[in-house]
This record gives C-alpha cells, structure tokens and sequence, in this order.
C-alpha cells in the first residue's frame, strides 16, 4: 500500500479508517502535517488522561465536542508495523487541527479519548 493512503484497516474497534474520507495521498506524515496546516487545520491536538488539549490554544474539549473529518495512514519505513495515523480533527468552536496517533512503539495519547470522537464520513 501506499504511503499516506488509506485501506480498510480497523481502528481500535469503534470505526474504520476507509478509502472514501480522505481527499489527498501523502508521501510522508510531515507532508500530510504540512498540507493540513496550510489548509487551516492550525491546532495540534494531544489526548492526555481527562480531556483532548488544543496545544496552541490551551483549550480543553471532551470526545463528544470535537468529529474527525478524516484521517491518513502510514506505514514505518523500516517496520511496517509501526505505523501513525493522522486525524483531521474541528471542534465544535470552529477550531481545526490534526491528532497524531502513532502504533507499534508505546504511545502517549490517550486512546479511549480518541475512540469516542465522532467519525464524520464526508
């Protein structure tokens, strides 16, 4: 598969990552993280215990305040199964950024939190 392009892999149960969301195919996560962010996905996003934090504004929102518009996986160059997915991600404040979720390794976000965000199927 494809850098940046996304198959019908399962995430954690809750939804699917699929084909039919995402409208770009990225070589590289910095590429995807770039992109976005020109296109004013501004907000980084991080899940910690209790809340998901926009990390430019110092807001907090719960799961049920924010929707993923869509999202894009990548595989590890050396590893393939070490892969990240990037999340496009609004608030329902009009506040818009991107979540990394990286798997393989151990990972700091919360990943309960990101389960119960709302997936938006475009």
């Amino acid at each position: 598969m494809e850098p940046g392009k996304r198959n019908d892999i399962e995430f954690y149960k809750p939804f699917k990552i699929t084909t039919q969301m995402n409208k770009h195919s990225f070589d590289t996560l910095s590429q995807a993280v770039n992109t976005l962010t020109e296109e004013g996905f501004n907000e980084d996003f991080e899940a910690d215990e209790s809340c998901i934090k926009a990390l430019y504004s110092k807001k907090e929102y719960q799961p049920n305040e924010l929707k993923i518009i869509d999202s894009y996986r990548f595989e590890g160059m050396t590893n393939p199964s070490d892969e990240s997915v990037v999340f496009t991600i609004e608030a329902n404040d009009g506040a818009k950024g991107t979540l990394v979720m990286s798997y393989g390794a151990s990972t700091a976000q919360n990943e309960e939190l990101i389960q119960q965000i709302p997936c938006v199927k475009n």
